[in-house]
C-alpha cells in the first residue's frame, strides 16, 4: 500500500512515520498482521522545499534503523508523481510557510482582534491562502489518483476539507487531535479508561463540545460528576483552562479551542503581550532546526527531539497564561494525536477494522476486534446538525470501515452552542466561496462576520493589509 504526505519536508511527519513503525510491529506481534489490513509498504514525501523534506527524510532514515523491514521512503519530483498510484494521500500543507503564518497573526493583532493559525481573522487569512491550493490539489487526485482517500491535516482543516470535498467528495476526510486528546484527558480525569469510554462530540474543528462521556465497564455517565468535581477538573488541561466555575455552568467540556471565544479578553490580552506570537516562535525555532539539521544531519534526529519537545511544551502558552499560567501535563508532551488518529482512520478504510486487539480506544478509535471504529472525524452533515447543509463539514463521531466513514446521529446541540457554530459555517462558506471565486465581498463577509472581528471596518483594514482588497 502506497502513502503520499503533501507538506513532506513539515516538521510533524517525524510522528507519522513513528507510528507506521508502530504499526509494522504490531503487525509482527500479531503474526503477519493479522485483522490489521495490508500494510504501508512505501512512503512519498513531497513538499515544495529541497532542504526541508531532505533532513526530515533524514530524521526518518534514523527513526527506521534497527526497525524490522520499515516502509521504503521517497521523495518525489512533483505533485504528480508524488499522488500518481497512491492509495492514501495525507495532506499537510503550509501555504506561504511559517512567514505567511507570522502575518495572518500581526495584521489582525495591529487592529486590536486576535491573530491566530486557525481561529479568528488569522484563521480566515490562512484558510484565504491555502484553499486555492487545496482545491488544485484535489483536483490532480481525482485525475491522477481517483481511487485514493485523501486524509486532511491542513489547517484550518474544517474549511478545508470542505472545499476539497467539492471535488472529491466523501473521499476526503479532516482530522484533528484537539477532539481525541479531549476525550482521552477527561476519562482519565473521572478515574475511566481511555481505552474503553464511549461518548458523544459535536460541532465544527476548533469548535466543539464533549457532550457525554460514559463508562466502558457499565454505560454509566461520567461527564456530569466530573463537571461537578473542581478537584478533578484541576488535573487536566481543559478542566484547567476554562476553570470549575464556567464549566460547572456551562454543563460541558469545550474543546480547548472555544478559549478564544469564551475569554476572548483575556487571551487577546495575553497574545498581545507576549513577547513573541506563536508563528514568530515556529519560525524561529523550526528555521534553527532545520538549519542545524542540515550541517549535522548525524544529529538530525536528536535535534527533531528537542525541537518537538519544545513545541509541545509551549503549545497554546498564551491561553495558559491566560487562564493563570500552568505546565502542560508531561502525559500529554509526546506529540501524538494526528497520527494516531491517521493511522486509525487509514487502517479501518483500508479494510483492518479495530484491529486484532480490538481498536485503540480514545487515542484512535473503539470497536470490537475486526468490526467499525469509531472516530472523531470532520466530515459531511448529512443531518448531523439539521440546522446545516448536508454537505457542510462537521467535526463529530463517525463510525469508519472498508465502505468508508459515516457520522453517528447524536442529540441536538444546545442553543448558545448551535449559534456559534451557525455563525462560524457562515463565516466558513463566505471564505470558500472568497478563495474559490476570489470574491472580494466575501471575504469582507467572512471576515466582518466572525465573532472574534468586531466591526466591517476593522475586517475591510485586515483585507487591505493582507493584500486582498475589500472591495
Amino acid at each position: 500500500m502506497r502513502l503520499t504526505i503533501l507538506g513532506g519536508g513539515g516538521f510533524r511527519v517525524p510522528l507519522v512515520y513513528r507510528a507506521l513503525l508502530a504499526d509494522g510491529a504490531a503487525r509482527a506481534r500479531a503474526g503477519g498482521g493479522a485483522g490489521r489490513g495490508p500494510a504501508v509498504t512505501e512512503l512519498t514525501l513531497y513538499d515544495t522545499d529541497a532542504r526541508r523534506v531532505a533532513v526530515v527524510r533524514e530524521v526518518l532514515d534514523r527513526l527506521a534503523r534497527g526497525r524490522p523491514a520499515p516502509p521504503s521512503v521517497r521523495i518525489a519530483d512533483d505533485l504528480d508523481d508524488a499522488l500518481r498510484g497512491a492509495d492514501f494521500v495525507f495532506s499537510a500543507m503550509r501555504v506561504g510557510g511559517t512567514a505567511g503564518r507570522m502575518l495572518d497573526e500581526r495584521i489582525p493583532l495591529a487592529e486590536g482582534v486576535l491573530g491566530q493559525e486557525t481561529v479568528g481573522a488569522g484563521g480566515v487569512l490562512y484558510a484565504l491562502r491555502t484553499i486555492p491550493v487545496a482545491v488544485r490539489v484535489a483536483e490532480r487526485v481525482a485525475a491522477l489518483a481517483p481511487n485514493a482517500w485523501v486524509i486532511n491535516f491542513t489547517n484550518p482543516a474544517g474549511m478545508v476539507t470542505e472545499a476539497m470535498s467539492a471535488v472529491l467528495g466523501d473521499r476526503v476526510v479532516g482530522i484533528c487531535d484537539s477532539p481525541v486528546g479531549l476525550v482521552r484527558r477527561a476519562a482519565r480525569a473521572a478515574g475511566a479508561d481511555p481505552e474503553t469510554v464511549a461518548y458523544d462530540y459535536v460541532g465544527l474543528n476548533h469548535l466543539g463540545w464533549l457532550r457525554s462521556l460514559r463508562s466502558g465497564e457499565d454505560g454509566r455517565e461520567l461527564l456530569p460528576g466530573l463537571l461537578a468535581d473542581p478537584g478533578a477538573l484541576a488535573t487536566f488541561e481543559e478542566g484547567r483552562l476554562f476553570g470549575a466555575r464556567w464549566l460547572s455552568a456551562l454543563g460541558l467540556l469545550p474543546n480547548e479551542y472555544l478559549h478564544y471565544y469564551y475569554f476572548r479578553r483575556e487571551t487577546l490580552a495575553a497574545v498581545r503581550g507576549a513577547a513573541q506570537s506563536r508563528g514568530e516562535f515556529l519560525d524561529r525555532q523550526q528555521g534553527a532546526f532545520f538549519e542545524r539539521a542540515a550541517a549535522e544531519p548525524e544529529r538530525a534526529l536528536e535535534l527533531w527531539e528537542e525541537a518537538r519537545l519544545r513545541r509541545e511544551e509551549t503549545y497554546m502558552a498564551d491561553s495558559r497564561a491566560a487562564s493563570g499560567g500552568w505546565e502542560r501535563d508531561a502525559c500529554d508532551l509526546e506529540g501524538g494525536g494526528y497520527d494516531q488518529v491517521a493511522m486509525a482512520l487509514m487502517r479501518a478504510l483500508a479494510g483492518g477494522g479495530a484491529g486484532a486487539d480490538g481498536g485503540t480506544g480514545a487515542a484512535g478509535g473503539t470497536g470490537a476486534a475486526g468490526g467499525p471504529v469509531r472516530l472523531i472525524l470532520d466530515v459531511r452533515n448529512r443531518g448531523t446538525i439539521p440546522e446545516l447543509a448536508p454537505d457542510a463539514i462537521v467535526e463529530t463521531v463517525c463510525e469508519v470501515d472498508a465502505d468508508g466513514v459515516r457520522p453517528l446521529p447524536c442529540a441536538p446541540l444546545g442553543g448558545a452552542e448551535l449559534g456559534l457554530v451557525l455563525q462560524l459555517k457562515a463565516v466558513e462558506r463566505a471564505t470558500i466561496e472568497a478563495a474559490t471565486r476570489g470574491d472580494r465581498r466575501a471575504a469582507l463577509r467572512a471576515l466582518a462576520l466572525h465573532p472574534l472581528v468586531d466591526s466591517p471596518d476593522v475586517a475591510a483594514r485586515i483585507l487591505e493589509a493582507a493584500g486582498y482588497g475589500a472591495g
